[in-house]
């Protein structure tokens, strides 16, 4: 029987992958806490647990009509984003896959009809930087497979997703640690003020204060374990556009059981603006 070992909520931002000059040069001299708190979080809580497989909810690979998890052996290469290809180009990955597991959590759909899932393992199919950006601080040996946002799904959507993901890992034979790979609020700010506001402070570089407010409400919730509270606050987070419809983190706490869920969550790095976005890394034991 398996079991999911732990789970998180992880920033995926650009910046992290910049050399460090260049990520001091945006932020007043300072480094942002958020590279430090990836290289903590696998030391302290990832390393330890000898998982087998990482699933990373991935909150740039938008699909429409299902749910879609990749189900390759193997995916490598070289990743040039389409987004910020100045920052972000030809960087090497390679990552084992999980086909078991991705064609156990498609087929747990199968004789249903209120979600669809499908496993894919075409060899051209596009990497994002939500998973790419995470292996340099995170990936061990384990194998690692992601799972796109449905951008026609509703909150129970994604909690159905995730529990179903619990499903098909207790089914299999594997330690399984989720990752949440998004932001928090998520708007940007204009271009003509973009360059005014890469800093990290939230109460000078958020899109509004609204955001920042909603944010640190969220992330109070998420250390104290209240995941009920949260689920019922997704429609008012809405107005702060959370990323990815904030189908990863539902995804996720769908996994862990959804508005029972109370594991509490361990804050790694601070909270931080990243051109406008709220970003911050949560670990949660199991």
């Amino acid at each position: 029987m398996g079991a999911i070992v732990g789970a998180a909520l992880v920033s995926h931002v650009p910046p992290l992958v910049l050399p460090e000059a260049v990520r001091r040069a945006m932020n007043d001299g300072e480094d942002t806490t958020l590279v430090g708190g990836l290289h903590r979080l696998r030391a302290e809580k990832l390393a330890p647990l000898e998982a087998d497989t990482v699933v990373v909810l991935d909150t740039h690979w938008f699909t429409t009509i299902e749910h879609v998890v990749a189900s390759h052996d193997r995916r490598t290469g070289r990743y040039t984003s389409e987004e910020l290809p100045r920052g972000m180009r030809q960087m090497p990955y390679d990552m084992p896959g999980d086909r078991e597991l991705a064609e156990r959590w498609a087929e747990l759909s199968d004789d249903r009809d209120d979600t669809w899932i499908t496993a894919i393992d075409d060899e051209y199919l596009p990497v994002h930087y939500p998973t790419i950006n995470l292996l340099p601080f995170l990936q061990g040996d384990e194998a690692w497979l992601s799972a796109g946002i449905c951008q026609t799904a509703e909150p129970d959507d994604f909690l159905l997703f995730g529990n179903l993901l619990a499903q098909a890992v207790e089914s299999l034979d594997r330690r399984v640690v989720i990752l949440a790979s998004g932001g928090l609020s998520h708007r940007f700010w204009p271009l003509k003020q973009f360059r005014d506001h890469e800093g990290a402070d939230p109460d000078t570089h958020a899109r509004t204060p609204e955001a920042a407010a909603a944010d640190r409400r969220v992330l109070e919730w998420m250390t104290g374990g209240d995941h009920a509270a949260i689920i019922d606050f997704v429609p008012e987070f809405a107005r702060h556009a959370p990323e990815g419809f904030f189908g990863h983190y539902l995804t996720m706490v769908g996994a862990l059981g959804g508005a029972a869920c109370t594991a509490t969550g361990q804050q790694f790095g601070a909270y931080e603006a990243v051109a406008g976005t709220g970003q911050a890394h949560v670990w949660f034991d199991l």
